[in-house]
């Protein structure tokens, strides 16, 4: 079953965090600042429903739950068609 965009924003996201922790722990506490975007930027997605890294998916051809379900629901409703 393919990904759907709310799960590959939830592993990006995670990801992401781990990657800056880590940078802060390794590199620089600069690198604090990279965490607390992504932070900010999880906040005002779930305020706006607006989440940049969702649209750059989509172009890669990520889908939705829901645009997934359709597409299970009439796939299985076909199948039955033809039985």
């Amino acid at each position: 079953m393919p990904i759907s965009i709310e799960r590959a924003i939830l592993i990006f996201a995670g990801s992401m965090i781990l990657i800056s922790l880590i940078l802060t722990w390794w590199v620089h506490i600069y690198w604090a600042g990279f965490t607390l975007f992504i932070a900010l930027n999880m906040i005002q997605s779930a305020f706006t429903g607006f989440c940049p890294a969702a649209l750059v998916m989509r172009r890669f051809g990520l889908r939705s739950e829901s645009e997934l379900s359709i597409k299970q629901y009439n796939s299985l409703k076909s199948g039955i068609a033809n039985n």
